[in-house]
């Protein structure tokens, strides 16, 4: 009782007043007419109240999202599934889902008839322009009376997320220049089985089938050495993605961090669909790795989703401990913004350990509209193959150009 006479809105409050008032009036008056007219006002809220409060309805809610996964400036639709699984009929709701604000504004239903075993489907539509994981719920509900003299508030404990991922751009068949990784222009290839050539041995590790011991690499070694079988003509790509903050410049969905984002998904998406092993490795050398198998289907959602979530980092240069780890071969390429003198060592170790570097430099400054440059040139210098792009620039034609690069073998 104490909560619902908590819950009375202006109305309800307007009423009680009016009551206490009409009756104050009358007995001071002397006009019992008055009396009956305000004790009918008075009694209204506060039964109204004591009904309200002692209703005892359980709802239940289930909320889908569909698609759950959606690039930036698709739209989703948000289902809400609402039952009345008490045997008290509840008074009108009132529905407000939680949203937040990247996905738009918060939606706002009115539901009447709310009785045992009701049920109700509604939804709604939201759409975001900003890559991210965002969380969609509780739902608030409200209960009023039909006269809006008491208002109950509860809310739902359950959310559900909405992974929006960067914006892709089709990207135009260029020639990739290969190592002996096999990452090349030819599709890659897997063998179930390895040639005596293709055996290369690591030590021995718990679990591991004896049959795979290498023997002759045991003896020369001193220790047990299992086979580990390898595919030498998978192609592999590494796309190195720069994600300081100190390197991009801008705020938002147009700032040079979420540019490069969505670079380096395009990119990762267009090796991924041509056959590639694609890698994702983050300034602070941190990895994302996204493996595909010759015969299943190419499915880029968990690149997307590591690239969706994808913070800045406070690190002031470029990591490149990635290159000490095996599988780093083949292609490389590097979505680059503001490039310093503290980088440069590590930009030539990843050059020089990488059979075709692949850059595209962000001129980053252009993003705050002033004149700058992007580190196209002082990359070229270095051996690599460079393009710069500009907020205004489309990203195919670089690529295209960084294609043209390549297979004309020059940098510049």
């Amino acid at each position: 009782m104490r909560e619902a006479l908590a819950g009375l809105t202006v109305r309800g409050r307007a009423f009680l007043a009016a009551g206490v008032t009409a009756v104050v009036c009358a007995v001071l008056l002397g006009q019992p007419a008055l009396t009956r007219v305000g004790v009918l006002v008075l009694a209204l809220p506060l039964v109204t109240a004591l009904l309200l409060g002692r209703s005892r309805y359980r709802l239940a809610l289930v909320r889908t999202v569909t698609p759950g996964l959606v690039a930036a400036g698709q739209a989703a639709r948000v289902t809400l599934s609402l039952t009345n699984e008490g045997r008290t009929p509840s008074g009108v709701l009132l529905l407000e889902d939680r949203v937040p604000y990247a996905l738009g504004s918060r939606p706002r239903f009115v539901l009447e008839g709310v009785r045992s075993g009701w049920h109700r489907q509604v939804s709604y539509q939201v759409r975001s322009d900003l890559r991210g994981r965002h969380e969609i719920g509780p739902m608030q509900v409200r209960v009023t009376d039909p006269f809006g003299l008491v208002e109950l508030g509860r809310a739902f404990q359950t959310t559900t997320f909405l992974t929006v991922t960067p914006r892709t751009v089709p990207l135009s068949p260029v020639r990739l220049s290969g190592s002996s990784h096999g990452s090349g222009d030819q599709r890659p290839r897997s063998f179930g089985t390895g040639s005596a050539e293709d055996v290369t041995v690591r030590e021995y590790r718990r679990g591991d089938d004896l049959r795979r011991v290498h023997w002759r690499s045991s003896a020369r070694m001193g220790e047990l050495m299992v086979r580990r079988e390898e595919q030498p003509w998978q192609a592999r790509a590494t796309i190195v993605v720069d994600n300081r903050a100190e390197a991009h410049r801008g705020q938002g969905p147009a700032s040079s961090l979420e540019t490069a984002v969505s670079v380096a998904a395009s990119v990762a998406t267009h090796l991924a669909h041509r056959g590639y092993q694609v890698r994702l490795v983050t300034a602070d050398a941190a990895e994302h790795a996204l493996w595909h198998d010759r015969d299943a289907d190419r499915n880029t959602a968990p690149l997307l989703e590591s690239l969706a979530v994808l913070q800045p980092t406070t690190v002031a240069r470029l990591d490149a401990r990635w290159l000490s780890e095996p599988g780093h071969g083949g292609l490389v390429v590097a979505v680059l913004g503001a490039i310093g003198e503290a980088d440069a060592p590590v930009l030539r170790r990843m050059q020089s350990h990488t059979a075709t570097p692949l850059a595209i430099a962000l001129d980053v400054d252009a993003w705050t509209g002033r004149p700058g440059g992007s580190a196209a040139p002082l990359l070229a210098a270095q051996g690599w193959r460079a393009v710069a792009l500009g907020p205004q620039d489309a990203l195919d034609p670089a690529w295209q150009e960084l294609g043209n690069r390549v297979g004309a073998g020059v940098g510049r």
